[in-house]
């Protein structure tokens, strides 16, 4: 019995590591520093509807013919998420080691544990919602052939990109 409780214990701990470790944490910070390499690797994942796409148009604002009442708003609107998602962010990160804590005691506080995880996911849905919505933001900024002129941009740099089903411009 005990070296199930252990077991159990090890492979929660191991599941709050890697749904740390892929959370999106900046979805709209920069993605590099425009040097070769520089990118997250967890932001290079991060493809298709989630995708920084915000930062994307910032970063290839003359490929786009950005206006200066466009790229203002855009980073009116990217300074707003960072402003928004950053103590959601902290908050995660303070009830994932939580997590942890309480999942290496032995016995595990399994009652404890839900609530953290509960809490956890909570906090992933808010950082989520406010991602949909400045995407939903800034997708009014642009108008429809910018927004197809980046979406072409974003797949010549990203060679394995493919448009999400269904995905309207």
């Amino acid at each position: 019995m005990r070296k199930v409780q252990v077991f159990l214990g090890s492979a929660a701990l191991a599941l709050s590591m890697i749904s740390t470790a892929s959370l999106p944490i900046a979805a709209y910070g920069q993605v590099g520093t425009g040097e070769a390499g520089s990118a997250r690797p967890r932001m290079q994942r991060m493809l298709g509807v989630e995708a920084p796409w915000i930062s994307i148009a910032l970063r290839h604002q003359k490929e786009l013919s950005l206006n200066p009442d466009q790229v203002a708003h855009l980073e009116k609107i990217r300074t707003l998420f960072r402003d928004q998602s950053t103590p959601i962010q902290e908050q995660l990160r303070t009830t994932e080691n939580e997590l942890t804590g309480v999942l290496q005691e032995t016995p595990a506080n399994l009652i404890q544990a839900k609530l953290k995880i509960e809490q956890a996911e909570k906090l992933r849905s808010q950082l989520r919602y406010l991602r949909a919505e400045a995407l939903e933001n800034g997708k009014s900024v642009l108008t429809a052939q910018q927004r197809d002129q980046l979406k072409s941009l974003f797949a010549a740099d990203h060679p394995g990109f493919r448009k999400p089903q269904g995905q309207a411009s």
